[in-house]
């Protein structure tokens, strides 16, 4: 019995190992301890763009930062969570309106997922018909959630009006989303909804807010350089330098 368990199990991690190396579309890497970043991919502009989220397994389930941006890996991502960790996840947070951070949130809650976004966030989802949460968030708040607690705080405008990060204070574990850019950016991305006045100033808060971080999460590019915030912040400062057009 022993030997066929052990087999069992053997079998099953290959199989997890095979699903991660065999598909593209979906990529989940170990940050540090229960923390997990997990990658998706989608079409922007002709070219092939990843998107971070992160989740964290807690001792009674997994909460789950942000969706994918693939729709067709809403499901896999659960199943991959619940194959690997032998948990569901049960909490959901999306950090800003556009798709790439919201387009799972109607597909979580029919899974009985709690989501949630700031009341902002979810004004401008429904002004632009992205998918909506069912709780909102009024104020910067802290959560906890087992063993681990997390503070949502809104720093002000930036990439968006709404833009949140996500800080585990006694980790040191900044989840920055699209307001962070990579140390690999020439610019701050796309800025149609964006607000380069107050970039810089927003960033500063977060630098202020979050000090000393072991790990920065960003969303669209490498997130394995701690320098990727002050990086943003100087690409911010030579933004508003800019004149405007």
């Amino acid at each position: 019995m022993k030997t066929i368990t052990l087999l069992s199990a053997f079998l099953l991690s290959c199989f997890f190992s095979f699903a991660q190396t065999t598909t593209s579309k979906l990529k989940i890497t170990p940050l540090t301890g229960d923390f997990y970043i997990y990658t998706t991919y989608n079409d922007y502009e002709g070219s092939r763009i990843p998107a971070n989220g992160m989740y964290l397994v807690t001792t009674n389930g997994v909460v789950l930062f942000d969706t994918p941006w693939d729709t067709t890996q809403f499901q896999p991502l659960l199943d991959s969570i619940k194959l690997k960790h032998n948990k569901t996840v049960t909490l959901c947070i999306a950090t800003h309106w556009h798709s790439d951070r919201t387009e799972g949130l109607a597909y979580y809650k029919q899974q009985g997922i709690k989501t949630y976004t700031t009341a902002l966030t979810d004004e401008l989802s429904k002004k632009n018909n992205k998918k909506r949460a069912e709780f909102l968030i009024k104020r910067d708040t802290l959560f906890t959630t087992d063993q681990y607690s997390f503070e949502t705080y809104y720093p002000g405008e930036g990439h968006t009006a709404d833009n949140i990060i996500i800080w585990f204070k006694k980790e040191k574990i900044l989840y920055g989303g699209c307001l962070i850019k990579g140390v690999d950016a020439v610019n701050l991305g796309y800025l149609g909804d964006a607000n380069p006045a107050e970039y810089e100033t927003t960033l500063k808060r977060v630098a202020k807010k979050c000090a000393a971080p072991k790990f920065i999460i960003i969303s669209h590019s490498d997130w394995n350089n701690i320098n990727s915030l002050k990086h943003s912040i100087q690409l911010a400062k030579e933004l508003k330098k800019k004149p405007k057009k």
